[in-house]
């Protein structure tokens, strides 16, 4: 064998009881399992001595936003130090592919603050399946650090064929939009995502959305929504994504089901009760979530819709006019922005997280109301003028989770792990860096919300299954050796609001393919990543 990992804690994504043994693999494989006491030892051309460590399969992040990070960054290791071996990007309806030249443009403006404005990147795909081979292909041919699969996105699939216009798709438009759409899974897309409080995604309407769901169902794919609200009206944004996608016999897969804001506190039980209700009847449904109680995203998001209608330039136009700024201050402060789920914004729990301009860098790391208060003017008035100087590229921290539902919801059978890692900005969300090992060190070892077998199967197993991966997210015979070797007495994740970049600790071998990309607790040149597509 290529090599054995002897005398291992192996914890092999089922939830079941973990036990002792040795692991050989052999050409990207598992080739064999020898359970302790269980015949001679396996021998191969290597050897390593895991006392005291864990063996799983590598950790699969179900909500990504590496779409160029993987071809920016060979080292990566903001996910492979994890133990991330499969990433799934394509996120929150706003992606890359597929597009035209002119839609190309308004996405890399629109979505700045999640992967920057790519200028560093040579776009030399259109297509869902040319971005695949781009990232095939990654570094001189030789491949990216982790593996990822693509969800097409529904925001540019609009974009593309709609353009920014709050209206209904005329017939020839929503057909333009499901050619798009089973292009994208013809080509390996493995379903297709929503950003519902993102423009322009959100302007499509319960039936357009039906029809593009029942092109994915037809292709085995999934549909994972960043649904209407996470705030006030949140179940009934919830019950809207079951209900569509129950019609259009398709999967669900609700990506960061978190109950927000102060009108949802302690009712996780209800959004569970709803899932239950919904599964017991028939329903194919999963979610992800990330350990932490803040979210993320940009400073342009919290706009109400009506203000980003007709793309990034027609947003700065309307907060230079001061009438039509005013406008939008009442909506946000007074009535409650949809773009923030519809509950009035609180400047306090506003923190920049990063900004494009390097100008503006003063005003990373506080909030809103702080830096008004030291500049004696208003919370507005400070966020107006950053989302104009910075061109809307600034990303954000929200404040805005509660403990227990983030609890409570990583308990159900039916969740999987997902940062939703920005990896954007002078301090982001340390999500980006640490959502793996800290449900490991956290929820499991710290806080017993999860047993140690029953958590990997989460981060593991039940994303492989979600994704219809038939040889990965198991440690089994014949499966590839897509694996993390952890010690669960330390690991833990060294990412912290104050310091989010910080690695993990606790993690000191991921393999992808058989190969090391982690090694001794650091990064290897190995590039094993491929993109993952969808099969059957």
């Amino acid at each position: 064998m290529d090599l054995v990992i002897q005398d291992v804690q192996v914890v092999d994504g089922t939830g079941g009881a973990s036990y002792r043994a040795d692991v050989g693999l052999t050409g990207g494989r598992i080739d064999a399992i020898r359970r302790e006491d269980g015949g001679p030892r396996l021998s191969g051309a290597r050897t390593l001595d895991a006392a005291g460590l864990a063996l799983s399969p590598g950790f699969i992040d179900m909500h990504a936003h590496s779409d160029l990070a993987l071809l920016r960054d060979p080292d990566h290791s903001a996910k492979a130090a994890q133990g991330v071996t499969l990433e799934v990007i394509g996120q929150d309806g706003l992606s890359y592919a597929p597009v035209d030249d002119a839609t190309l443009a308004q996405v890399r403006q629109s979505i700045t603050g999640w992967n920057g404005d790519g200028s560093d990147i040579d776009f030399d795909w259109r297509t869902v399946g040319a971005y695949l081979d781009r990232l095939d292909h990654g570094f001189d041919g030789a491949g990216i650090a982790v593996n990822a699969a693509y969800l097409v996105p529904q925001g540019t699939v609009r974009m593309y064929a709609v353009g920014w216009d709050d209206r209904p798709a005329t017939a020839t438009e929503l057909a333009r939009m499901e050619q798009l759409v089973a292009e994208g899974l013809e080509q390996g897309a493995v379903g297709m995502s929503s950003g519902l409080t993102y423009t322009p995604g959100m302007y499509a309407n319960d039936s357009e959305l039906t029809a593009l769901c029942r092109v994915v169902a037809r292709y085995g794919g999934y549909y994972c929504p960043h649904h209407r609200s996470y705030g006030a009206g949140a179940l009934q944004a919830y019950e809207e994504m079951v209900t569509l996608t129950r019609r259009a016999g398709c999967a669900l897969h609700l990506a960061h089901a978190t109950m927000n804001f102060g009108v949802n506190e302690g009712k996780a039980p209800d959004l569970l009760a709803l899932l239950d209700g919904a599964l017991d009847a028939g329903a194919d449904i999963t979610l992800d979530t990330y350990p932490y109680t803040p979210g993320s995203t940009t400073l342009a998001a919290m706009l109400p819709s009506w203000a980003s209608e007709g793309g990034p330039d027609s947003v700065l136009a309307r907060l230079r006019d001061d009438a039509t700024a005013e406008k939008i201050r009442h909506h946000m402060e007074v009535i409650g922005a949809d773009g923030c789920h519809g509950v009035p914004i609180e400047w306090d729990t506003i923190e920049i997280s990063g900004v494009s301009a390097p100008g503006l860098a003063s005003y990373v790391g506080r909030t809103v109301a702080e830096s008004a208060a030291g500049l004696g003017e208003e919370p507005w008035v400070t966020a107006r003028r950053l989302l104009v100087e910075d061109g809307l590229g600034s990303t954000i921290l929200q404040h805005v989770g509660h403990e227990d539902n983030v609890r409570e919801i990583m308990r159900h059978p039916v969740h999987t792990g997902g940062s939703d890692g920005i990896l954007q900005g002078a301090k982001p969300h340390p999500r980006a860096y640490g959502t793996f090992p800290r449900y490991l060190g956290r929820y499991v070892r710290e806080l017993g919300v999860l047993s140690l077998e029953e958590c990997v199967a989460h981060l593991t197993s039940r994303p492989a299954a979600r994704l219809r991966l038939p040889d990965r997210g198991l440690v089994r015979e014949g499966y590839r050796a897509d694996l993390v070797l952890f010690d669960p007495a330390t690991v833990a994740a060294g990412s912290t609001f104050e310091a989010p970049r910080t690695p993990p600790v606790g993690i000191p071998h991921v393999l992808i393919d058989g190969r090391f990309v982690i090694e001794d607790g650091r990064r290897t040149d190995t590039l094993a990543g491929r993109s993952v597509r969808r099969t059957g």
